[in-house]
């Protein structure tokens, strides 16, 4: 889990059209997706919405010059954990139909039902579509460019200054926990080697938590009394410069939000709206 942070703040480092773009611009865009796609109904129409959307997404990926792969190694990562609760749908029934047809039925009264089954593709539509947008802001956007744009966008300044912190010293615990997994490796201590005793390895275990626990301690103590020395005190707030929008950044904006508002628009008014 550390070192995936690391890998996806290195990939939000690197120089593209995306990339340079304003982090207000790509958070505004990622929300107006998932706000648009999860408004449409739970109708066939999320297909074509979703499909349209997922093109989009595909084109703003290339021009971040970032591997397919990047992509597909997060997604394969996250699905996982939802597609479980997306997978038990085709067996409940929900309040978007009236009639339930079972295509397959087991012991216990459990059955699998087609609309429930549409329902549970709809609603992955919805949910890889949301996530990919996710995946595309941060993989493009520094975390401390997103802080920014979010305090520039209005984040209250208490949330800012608490989310700061938190985001610089995850990284800071990141490369302690680093420098503690290098040290175990070059002393060939494995956790998961069935040849070692298995009290060993937990006790082991336990002094490794327990310095992650001192250490992390001491670095509080340490920041804590370095921030009063800068004049850090209960009214204190971080500064973010304010910023204006270049001319690239409204017009990327503007073309996007027009693609966001439209596709919807038109799809549910077309009158076909089978794909």
């Amino acid at each position: 889990m550390i070192e995936e942070i690391f890998q996806i703040e290195k990939h939000a480092y690197k120089d593209s059209y995306i990339h340079r773009l304003d982090a207000r611009v790509k958070i505004v865009l990622a929300f107006a997706v998932i706000i648009a796609i999860v408004s449409v109904p739970y109708s066939i129409m999320v297909y074509t919405v979703g499909a349209i959307f997922f093109g989009f997404f595909l084109f703003l990926w290339a021009l971040t010059q970032l591997s397919p792969r990047v992509y597909l190694q997060r997604l394969i990562e996250i699905v996982p954990l939802w597609g479980i609760v997306i997978f038990f749908q085709i067996f409940l029934k929900n309040k978007y139909y009236t009639d339930y047809h079972a295509v397959l039925t087991f012991p216990f009264g459990i059955a699998v039902y087609s609309e429930s089954v549409e329902f549970a593709l709809i609603l992955l539509v919805k949910f890889i579509v949301s996530i990919s947008f996710i995946i595309l802001l941060s993989s493009t956007t520094k975390v401390q460019d997103m802080l920014e744009g979010g305090t520039r966008m209005g984040l209250p300044p208490d949330f800012a200054l608490i989310l700061g912190m938190m985001l610089r010293y995850l990284f800071v615990f990141g490369y302690i926990y680093r420098k503690v997994t290098d040290a175990l490796v070059t002393r060939c201590f494995d956790a998961f080697d069935r040849k070692l005793p298995y009290r060993y390895r937990l006790r082991q275990m336990g002094y490794i938590l327990g310095t992650l626990f001192i250490r992390a301690y001491e670095q509080g103590e340490r920041v804590y009394i370095s921030m009063l020395c800068r004049g850090y005190g209960r009214h204190s707030f971080l500064y973010v410069k304010k910023k204006s929008l270049g001319r690239g950044d409204l017009a990327f904006l503007s073309l996007s939000m027009a693609i966001v508002i439209a596709v919807p628009v038109v799809v549910w008014l077309a009158p076909v709206r089978l794909i």
